[in-house]
């Protein structure tokens, strides 16, 4: 084999390694992409993790349910969580929810299904 054809061949044999590489690196930047959380909507009340279920009947720190989340919250260290009927979310914005404290919301972010986490984008008054 002359020079010429090693040169040829050497040339041909790199760039296939670099469209092997390429094809790899595509593929597993799609992957990533396909298990990266997506955004979602829940709906349901602000309520404190010591009243997840939002029945304050028992607890009554305030004359109202928006009182006694707010007071769990300050006095005994709760956390603000959002429960829709079924489910409790914890929130990562502690500071919005008080806002909504004890009224129907819309909560927008990525939800962590191992912890029951939502990382919040926003939250919004439930239409």
């Amino acid at each position: 084999m002359g020079s010429r054809q090693w040169a040829v061949g050497s040339r041909w044999q790199a760039c296939r390694w670099q469209v092997r590489f390429a094809v790899a690196a595509l593929a597993l930047i799609s992957l990533s992409a396909a298990q990266a959380p997506k955004t979602q909507t829940f709906v349901g009340t602000i309520t404190d993790n010591m009243c997840a279920r939002a029945n304050h009947s028992q607890m009554q720190m305030g004359p109202t349910d928006a009182d006694c989340v707010k007071a769990c919250v300050a006095a005994h260290g709760a956390t603000y969580v959002l429960y829709d009927g079924t489910n409790v979310y914890e929130l990562s914005d502690q500071k919005t929810p008080e806002t909504f404290a004890a009224q129907r919301v819309r909560v927008v972010g990525t939800l962590d299904a191992k912890t029951k986490k939502i990382a919040v984008t926003s939250i919004s008054a439930a239409k």
